[in-house]
C-alpha cells in the first residue's frame, strides 16, 4: 500500500509552537502542498548516555517541556513522535516507515552538532529527501553581522553598534506557526519514552516561570548585580532550550531597559564567536598564546572549590547555590570563574566543564565565552592583571551578607573554613603565571 508523502520537523533547541521559524515553513509548505508533516523529538543517546548524573534536572527540564508540547497537540489530535536513541539510527528509520519528501529543523551552532548534522544531511540527499534548516534560536548569526572588510567582530562593543544598525532594517518578525498545527498529521497520542527507560530519575526541578514582569526588565540595570534580590529575568534556560521565542522577547523589551537588550546580544554575540572560530568550543584558548599558561591544577583546591568550601564566602555561596539549584546569578558566576582560574591558578577549562554539569541554562557559547573572559583568554576579554577581590566585591553587591548567609549559614562558627589563600599572595602568583606565559 502506498503510503501517502509526509514532511518531518525535528525539535532541538527550539521546543515550542509559537514563533518557531523551521516549523512554521514546515507547516506553510505542507499547507500550500495539501500534505501533512510528521513533527518529532529525540532524546539523543549520544549525549545522555555521557551524563553521569542521572538526576540531570536539564534532561528532567526537557522531559517535562516534550509532555507538555504532546498535551497541547493531543488536544487537536495530534502528535509527537519521539524517541531515545542516535539520531541517525533514528531518521533511517523513520524515512523506511514514511514516504518522506522533506525535512526541517533549525539551526545548531555548535561543533558536534555540526556535525552530525552533516552526517544527517548526506543520509536524506541519498534517499532524495530535501533537507531544510532556518535560523531560530538567535536574532542575527553567522555572517548578518560583520566588520567592513567582512571579517568577524571580536570585539562586543563595535559588533553590538553594528548589530543595532542591522537590527533597524532588519526588524525580526513574528512566524505565526501555532495557527498552521492543523497540518501536523492527525494521530493518536504516541507513547514517549519516560525518564527511567533512558536510565534518569525524576529531580527537584522547579519549573522556571516563562513570562517576564516589565517592572523587572525596567529596574535591570539597577539591580541585575546584586544576588540577594530579584533583579534577573532567569529566562536563560527557556533562552537555551528555545520554550521562548528570542526575537519575541527582543521586541517586547526592546524600549523597556537598554541593558537588558545588550545581555540578548551578548548571546548572539558567543554564538557568532562559536560559529566563527570554532576552536574555542574544542578546549582551545581563543587567544592561542594563553593555553602555554602554566596552570597549577590542585584537584584538592578545585574540589575545594566545587563544595563551595573555599574560605571566601561570596564564592562559597555561589557554588552551593549552583551545586543546590542548578542556577547561579551572573554576578556571582564572574567572581567564582575569577576565583578559580586567576587565585587557584586552575584551568578554566576545569571551571567550564563543572558548569556544564551543573548550570540548567548551560549553552556552550555563552558558557565558555564567560569562562574565557573571566581568565583572560577569549576574546572581549577582561584584562588577565584585573583580578576580582572577593571581598571587594561582596562589599559593592552583598554588603548586608543577605545572599551569603542563605547559602552559608556556618560563615561565623568556626565550621566555617578559613579562606585556602590570601587574595594578595594570590594576584601576584596569578600575575607571575600569565607574564611568563605571555611574554613576547
Amino acid at each position: 500500500m502506498k503510503k501517502d508523502p509526509v514532511s518531518i520537523f525535528w525539535f532541538r533547541r527550539d521546543l515550542r509552537l509559537e514563533d518557531n521559524v523551521g516549523l512554521y515553513h514546515a507547516l506553510f509548505q505542507a499547507k500550500l502542498a495539501g500534505k501533512k508533516v510528521l513533527p518529532i523529538f529525540i532524546f539523543d543517546k549520544t549525549i545522555l548516555d555521557k551524563l553521569e548524573d542521572k538526576q540531570d534536572r536539564r534532561v528532567d527540564f526537557i522531559h517535562q517541556t516534550i509532555l507538555s508540547l504532546q498535551n497541547q497537540l493531543t488536544a487537536k489530535g495530534k502528535s509527537l513522535h519521539v524517541e531515545y536513541g542516535n539520531p541517525l539510527e533514528v531518521i533511517v528509520k523513520l524515512i523506511k516507515q514514511y514516504s518522506v519528501e522533506c525535512f526541517y529543523t533549525n539551526h545548531d551552532y555548535e561543533p558536534k552538532a555540526i556535525e552530525r548534522d552533516a552526517s544527517i544531511q548526506s543520509l536524506l540527499k541519498e534517499n532524495k529527501i530535501d533537507f531544510h534548516s532556518y535560523k531560530d534560536q538567535v536574532i542575527f548569526e553567522k555572517n548578518e553581522v560583520l566588520k567592513d572588510d567582512g571579517k568577524p567582530y571580536t570585539v562586543f562593543t563595535p559588533y553590538s553598534n553594528k548589530w543595532k544598525k542591522f537590527w533597524e532594517s532588519n526588524v525580526p518578525k513574528i512566524h505565526p506557526s501555532i495557527k498552521l498545527i492543523d497540518f501536523f498529521m492527525d494521530s493518536k497520542p504516541l507513547s514517549i519514552p519516560s525518564l527511567k527507560a533512558m536510565g534518569f530519575e525524576t529531580t527537584d526541578l522547579v519549573m522556571p516561570p516563562l513570562d517576564w514582569q516589565e517592572g523587572l526588565v525596567k529596574k535591570y540595570t539597577d539591580q541585575r548585580d546584586f544576588p540577594a534580590i530579584k533583579g534577573t529575568t532567569q529566562l536563560s534556560v527557556h533562552l537555551r532550550f528555545g520554550t521562548l521565542s528570542v526575537r519575541k522577547l527582543a521586541l517586547e523589551t526592546k524600549a523597556l531597559n537598554t541593558t537588558f537588550f545588550n545581555e540578548l546580544i551578548w548571546r548572539d554575540f558567543y554564538q557568532m564567536i562559536l560559529w566563527h572560530f570554532p576552536h574555542v568550543g574544542k578546549g582551545k584558548s581563543f587567544k592561542a598564546q594563553y593555553d602555554f599558561i602554566e596552570w597549577r591544577n590542585n584537584e584538592k583546591e578545585f574540589e575545594a572549590w566545587c563544595n563551595g568550601q573555599t574560605g571566601y564566602p561570596i564564592v562559597d555561596a555561589g557554588m552551593r547555590e549552583l551545586n543546590s539549584t542548578g542556577f547561579m546569578h551572573n554576578r556571582v558566576r564572574m567572581i567564582v570563574a575569577s576565583f578559580l582560574t586567576k587565585h587557584l591558578l586552575i584551568d578554566w577549562r576545569w571551571g567550564e566543564a563543572y558548569f556544564a554539569q551543573k548550570l540548567l541554562d548551560f549553552d556552550l557559547a555563552a558558557n565558555n565565552g564567560g569562562w574565557q573572559w573571566a581568565s583572560g583568554s577569549g576574546c572581549d576579554a577582561a584584562p588577565y592583571f584585573r583580578v576580582f577581590n572577593p571581598r571587594l566585591q561582596t562589599e559593592k553587591f552583598d554588603k548586608e551578607l543577605k545572599y551569603i548567609r542563605k547559602w552559608v549559614p556556618e560563615l561565623d562558627s568556626l565550621n566555617y573554613p578559613k579562606p585556602m589563600v590570601v587574595h594578595e599572595v594570590a594576584r601576584e602568583r596569578v600575575l607571575a603565571a600569565y607574564a611568563k606565559a605571555l611574554k613576547p
